[in-house]
């Protein structure tokens, strides 16, 4: 087997976004959890912290 067989066999393709979980909406239906979706709830969750009491 040469290197030049192995030219005429593409690489498989890579999913843009690989799916890393479901959540499942109040229909009963499996929705595929987005970057996005953990992006925006880690925004808001950044967002509602206290800061922390500082001590004097």
């Amino acid at each position: 087997m040469s290197l030049q067989d192995n030219a005429h066999h593409p690489a498989p393709q890579q999913p843009q976004e690989p799916v890393v979980g479901f959540i499942i909406d109040g229909e009963g239906r499996e929705v595929p959890i987005t970057e996005d979706m953990i992006q925006q709830t880690c925004t808001t969750l950044e967002e509602s912290r206290q800061p922390a009491h500082q001590q004097g």
